[in-house]
């Protein structure tokens, strides 16, 4: 690749592309329509990109040769809309970065699980030998990871954002989690375009790639049997059935392949819930792939400690548990949460809704939540929904507020659970910020 670079956006994926650019030698201008933070314009100083901060100059990026794109710009945009008229092409990070490197990658997209499960893979493959880098959500963003490393193999978590902007991006080994009710608001509403969005991990991918699903997913699943290629199709789920190729039975992950049957024992797995079996399965046979060993495969599940802000166990004070699950920006990622919860709880809930169709829940909470603390400038639907089957409903205005009021209503043996089902930017930075104030606010209980 050669010529001049545009690049959208100064955030984490935009000053990464902007390294390795410079790196390979491109003309690199960076624009932004919101404020550059004054530390990313002395980094961008530092590497000589010249750079513009609240506007886009349409005049400086109609001769590019390539438009890189950060996942948070809406395809809906006024400037991406300007700059498709001008023909111009346009990019993700993930693809740009992709097309330095011969090393293996391994994609890993979905509603929920996709951290969980990127994380396990890295832990699996690293503990086996491999020499493997993480980025994409994770981390650094997958262009400054190829800017300063090599490694044999890079896994990506990767968003349907970062897919939407890929044209010839095709990972070795793409994995799809499942695919629930999330940013609909960016979707038009519309599921199946959603939906459609993540199945691009696919668009490129040949008979030499693989692609590994969970087959518990009917809509995935339907869809993919129905795919127009000839990407070898690996699926998982719970059950032992024509589809699956790896499944769980009698505490075993069983992974079937045309050279032989593995059986990987789960008695020691360190995460509980029926969703992060779902997410082992998936890792385990990218680590199988690989062929590391079953012992060493069942080791590493005992050792692994999971992802921050992911039904993460904070303390326990007073025979009561406190757990954070900021990461739940869903429903479905609640659903898990409350499904591997067995004793009652208080459910702090709420942020902003994208779309979200509450009544998924309604059986769980029925079953296990005592009061509901709804913690979001609007908490209209919350309410609606749930308090006709839970008496106990108050709202609170920060972090600290909310925990205090759960402190009081939380009785011994029970569980208090921060799982929003929710984006956090209506009262948070992010859902890092959310789940960091929970356990500062838990902490001074």
């Amino acid at each position: 690749m050669k010529g001049k670079i545009v690049i959208l956006g100064a955030g984490e994926s935009g000053l990464g592309a902007a390294f390795l650019a410079c790196k390979k030698g491109l003309d690199v201008f960076i624009s932004d329509n919101d404020s550059i933070s004054n530390k990313t314009k002395e980094k961008l100083n530092l590497m000589g990109v010249s750079w513009e901060e609240r506007k886009h100059s349409y005049s400086k990026m109609k001769d590019a040769d390539w438009i890189i794109k950060s996942p948070g710009i809406d395809n809906k945009s006024k400037v991406i809309s300007q700059l498709r008229e001008m023909d111009v092409p346009i990019i993700s990070e993930i693809e740009f970065a992709s097309k330095f490197t011969n090393s293996k990658i391994i994609a890993i997209t979905g509603s929920n699980g996709k951290t969980t499960t990127s994380l396990l893979t890295h832990h699996l493959l690293s503990q086996g030998g491999f020499r493997v880098g993480i980025a994409g959500n994770i981390g650094n963003s997958f262009a400054k990871e190829i800017a300063e490393n090599n490694y044999d193999c890079y896994i990506l978590e990767v968003s349907s954002f970062q897919l939407d902007d890929i044209n010839d991006f095709s990972p070795n080994i793409g994995v799809i989690t499942n695919v629930t009710t999330d940013h609909l608001d960016r979707y038009e509403n519309n599921f199946n375009k959603y939906l459609e969005s993540k199945l691009k991990i696919a668009k490129n991918q040949t008979k030499d790639d693989l692609l590994i699903f969970n087959s518990d997913d009917q809509n995935l699943t339907e869809k993919i049997l129905n795919l127009k290629s000839k990407v070898k199709l690996h699926s998982y789920g719970k059950k032992n059935d024509w589809l699956n190729n790896t499944y769980h039975h009698n505490e075993n992950i069983i992974i079937k392949t045309k050279k032989r049957k593995t059986m990987i024992n789960t008695v020691e797995f360190s995460l509980s819930g029926q969703h992060n079996l779902l997410n082992a399965m998936a890792a385990v046979t990218i680590a199988n792939l690989f062929e590391i060993s079953k012992d060493k495969i069942r080791q590493s599940l005992t050792n692994f400690k999971g992802a921050p802000h992911r039904l993460e166990k904070v303390l326990k004070i007073k025979n009561v548990n406190y757990i954070n699950d900021s990461k739940a920006t869903n429903v479905n990622a609640t659903f898990f949460a409350l499904e591997s919860i067995k004793t009652s709880t208080v459910w702090i809930a709420g942020g902003i809704d994208k779309g979200n169709d509450y009544n998924q829940l309604l059986p769980l909470v029925n079953e296990k939540v005592k009061a509901i603390i709804c913690l979001g400038k609007d908490n209209e639907k919350l309410f609606e929904t749930f308090h006709p089957i839970v008496d106990l409903m108050f709202e609170a205005k920060t972090m600290t507020q909310a925990v205090k009021m759960a402190h009081k209503i939380a009785e011994k043996n029970d569980s208090v659970l921060l799982s929003p089902a929710c984006a956090s930017f209506d009262l948070f930075k992010n859902y890092q910020d959310r789940g960091d104030q929970f356990k500062k606010a838990v902490k001074k209980i």
